[in-house]
């Protein structure tokens, strides 16, 4: 197998969570202490069960397991904060890329336990599909908190999620961290944000079809169902796209795709991954796939590239690569 689609494979392992999205909650049961209902997932288990987490006090030395999930901690003010971050690749968001910077940056790529335990962490926060302990995963909650450790896996990343779970996530951790009012201001500048894109298409009224295709290599294709995969599915509603395959537990082959025929084809950027190739490229090479040119996608020229963290990061930075979306989807 080609080492393309051996990190398709481990892609999915870490970015498919399971399990039922509830109404989160917030319990104060003293001046300082928070409770806050969140997640565990046995080894093994492809099931997230609710689990709270009791904060007496303010984690002051935080792992957030990728870019998206500190970069979310800066917003807050909350810099000092953080003892370490990892997968460090991604669209930055340039707001906060300055502080970003200067943070302790663990690895270009995803982190082991080992590693996010080199900092002393009193808290492993960020999204749920790295709660693991395979050599990419920080460890699974239950034993970060046998250890002593607090965790927060965030709503958006387990099934069930959508874009307004950032919102639960930012209020819960504005809670935690006792930075209530950053996080309400923080809250408001997004969903003024979420307002304008919607304002910006509410005159489309057509719904269109699209597949994603998930390599590293344009000359591999691979389809990612993305089935379960609800923060994914819900952040393309927004720009009226509906994945014609988000039903199918399986392979969609190559065959299947042509096929079917989806209005739009996405592929991944991969320009901040290790020097990958970029959204450009993918574009051109995929529009350039002999074994893809009967397809409508390809004869109306509609693959359009996203970066894989506004896919997969489950985070408020979704809505830099919307907004660049439905630019080039809907330039009129």
């Amino acid at each position: 197998m080609k080492k393309a689609i051996i990190f398709v494979m481990i892609s999915l392992v870490m970015v498919t969570g399971c399990g039922s999205k509830k109404e989160r909650t917030v319990e104060k049961t003293s001046e300082d202490t928070v409770t806050v209902k969140n997640y565990a997932k046995a080894e093994g288990s492809e099931q997230w069960q609710e689990k709270d987490q009791t904060f007496e006090n303010v984690p002051q030395k935080v792992v957030a397991n990728t870019r998206p999930a500190a970069e979310l901690l800066l917003h807050l003010g909350l810099k000092d904060n953080i003892a370490g971050v990892g997968a460090v690749f991604g669209a930055p968001d340039k707001t906060v890329e300055k502080e970003f910077d200067s943070l302790n940056q663990l690895s270009k790529d995803y982190i082991g336990k080992e590693t996010a335990l080199s900092v002393d962490p009193d808290l492993v926060y960020g999204r749920g599909g790295l709660f693991d302990n395979q050599d990419w995963g920080v460890g699974t909650v239950n034993s970060l908190n046998d250890m002593g450790i607090k965790t927060y896996v965030l709503n958006s990343s387990v099934t069930g999620g959508t874009f307004n779970s950032v919102y639960d996530d930012i209020d819960q951790l504005g809670e935690i961290f006792h930075v209530s009012d950053k996080a309400d201001q923080f809250k408001k500048e997004l969903k003024d944000r979420q307002a304008a894109i919607d304002q910006k298409l509410e005159k489309i009224k057509e719904t269109q079809t699209f597949a994603y295709i998930h390599t590293t290599d344009p000359k591999e294709l691979y389809v990612y169902p993305a089935y379960n995969e609800t923060f994914f599915n819900d952040i393309f509603s927004m720009v009226k796209l509906d994945n014609l395959f988000k039903n199918e537990k399986g392979e969609v082959s190559l065959e299947t795709l042509i096929q079917t025929d989806p209005d739009v084809l996405i592929v991944a950027d991969w320009q901040t991954y290790q020097n990958g190739i970029s959204g450009d490229q993918m574009v051109e090479a995929v529009l350039n796939n002999e074994k893809l040119s009967t397809m409508k996608a390809i004869k109306n020229k509609k693959v359009y590239a996203v970066d894989y963290n506004y896919m997969f990061g489950y985070g408020y930075q979704s809505l830099d690569g919307i907004e660049k979306l439905a630019d080039e989807m809907y330039p009129n």
